[in-house]
Order: C-alpha cells, then sequence, then structure tokens
C-alpha cells in the first residue's frame, strides 16, 4: 500500500517552500536565519526559498529584510486579516518613552544566529550617555538583550548556535557554555538579563524579551549606561520599567 504521510518522489524544493508558507503564516514574519534554523537548511537555500514566496505573493520583504504574509497569505487568513505590525513601529514609542523616565539610552535587538542584531535605539538624554547601536551585530551571549533571548531557547538549539564553543569577548563574559547555560537558567527564571562591562568596557545594561501573542520571544529591549552611574544594583531596579515596557510592546504584536 502506497504511504500517504509522504511522497514517494522527491520534492525537497517544493516541501521547503510550503514548509516556509506554513512558517510565516503561523509566525507572521520570518528572517532568513528562521527559515535556515527550522528547516536544516544552508542560509543561501533559506535565502531562495523566501525569495520564491515573494515572486509568487506568499510573502513580502520590508525595509528590515524582515518577511511577512503577502497578499495570498493574506487572503488564506482571510479578507478583514491585517498583516503583523512591524515591530520597529510598535517599540519605538516604548523605546522613546522608556529612555525619558530612566534618562538612559534604550535599544530593540533580535536574534540572528548566535549574534544580537540591534534593530533600534534611542538615546538617554544624559550628557555620559552610551550610544545606540543601530545596525550592530554583536554577540549575543554577551548582550543583555541577547542572554535573554538566548535563555528562551531549548538547550539542543542553545547547543547548536556554538558548536565550536562560545566566540572570545570580554574576560567578564561567559567563557564556555556551561558558564552560560547555568547565567541562562538564572535569567530565565528572573525574566531579566545583565551585561556586565561584557560587550563594552564602561557600560552596563538589563535585558528583556518581548513575546508574541503566541508567547515566543521574538526581540529584546535593553537599557545601557555608562557603568560609573549603573552599578549593578541599579540595573535591578531598571529592570521593573524595562519589564513593564517589554510586556506593553507584547500586547501590541
Amino acid at each position: 500500500m502506497q504511504n500517504l504521510d509522504s511522497p514517494s518522489y522527491p520534492v525537497s524544493a517544493a516541501g521547503n517552500a510550503l514548509r516556509a508558507a506554513r512558517l510565516l503564516h503561523e509566525r507572521g514574519e520570518l528572517r532568513v536565519v528562521d527559515v535556515a534554523d527550522q528547516l536544516g537548511v544552508a542560509r543561501s537555500t533559506a535565502h531562495r526559498v523566501l525569495a520564491m514566496l515573494v515572486f509568487e505573493g506568499f510573502a513580502e520583504q520590508d525595509r528590515h529584510k524582515v518577511y511577512r504574509p503577502g497578499p495570498v497569505l493574506r487572503a488564506i487568513r482571510g479578507s478583514q486579516a491585517t498583516p503583523p505590525p512591524d515591530l520597529i513601529t510598535v517599540a519605538r514609542p516604548h523605546l522613546q518613552r522608556l529612555a525619558e523616565t530612566v534618562r538612559e539610552t534604550t535599544h530593540l535587538m533580535v536574534l540572528e544566529g548566535n549574534g544580537t542584531r540591534f534593530l533600534d535605539g534611542v538615546e538617554g538624554p544624559q550628557a555620559l550617555r552610551v550610544s545606540h547601536r543601530t545596525g550592530a551585530l554583536l554577540p549575543a551571549h554577551v548582550t543583555s538583550g541577547g542572554k535573554a533571548l538566548l535563555a528562551e531557547l531549548p538547550p539542543e538549539r542553545l547547543r547548536a548556535l556554538y558548536p565550536n564553543g562560545l566566540p572570545g569577548a570580554e574576560a567578564k563574559a561567559p567563557t564556555d557554555i556551561e558558564h552560560l547555560t547555568a547565567e541562562l537558567m538564572r535569567i530565565r527564571r528572573s525574566g531579566w538579563a545583565c551585561n556586565l562591562q561584557e560587550s563594552e568596557r564602561g557600560v552596563n545594561a538589563v535585558g528583556a524579551c518581548v513575546l508574541d501573542r503566541a508567547g515566543a520571544a521574538v526581540a529584546a529591549i535593553a537599557v545601557a549606561a555608562p557603568s560609573a552611574r549603573c552599578p549593578k544594583a541599579r540595573l535591578t531596579e531598571l529592570a521593573q520599567p524595562l519589564l513593564a515596557v517589554t510586556r506593553d510592546i507584547s500586547r501590541e504584536l
């Protein structure tokens, strides 16, 4: 009897496209690295799959290279459906409000492989302040937002991001996967993460995750300040307004 669970002929390309379309339909947004991870393919292959979805109208790419449902998927969702809001557009006023409240620099970031991509930032109003890092890509395990996002990953996916161990960083950063895993467990319990001069000397930061409607971590918000003005004890205080902002953003996604 023919196996009805899977076709008996090779359909890898079509299968990848269908799986990517389903992921996009379920999640509302995708990046090349997301498709590569979920499909288990190279990023070049993932890029071709997404390009085909764009060509066929299943996806659209915004100015931040994020793929969102195109007209075909939106039609499938229903005539009243609207595309998910742009993460940066939603987060921007919250970043501004948080920066004004705590008088420090705020950042929006996402996980990109084992790195943290800074998508947006608002500098604090004080003369001595941390500059925003919009566009920068830093190792995730040395940034507060990156650590908060890593803490949400299942153990097997976390280890898959570091097949050759942790890349070199400042002396205060975790030095191996075991130390990182122990720190991520603490972060998961508290809901926020610290960066104590691990990405840059003289800079401390606290970060927490933004969740989508399904409860999955899709981004992180961080508050960064000069370490001379912001010792570890103050990071604990900053965590409270930070968590309030991440909840507000999550409700709008």
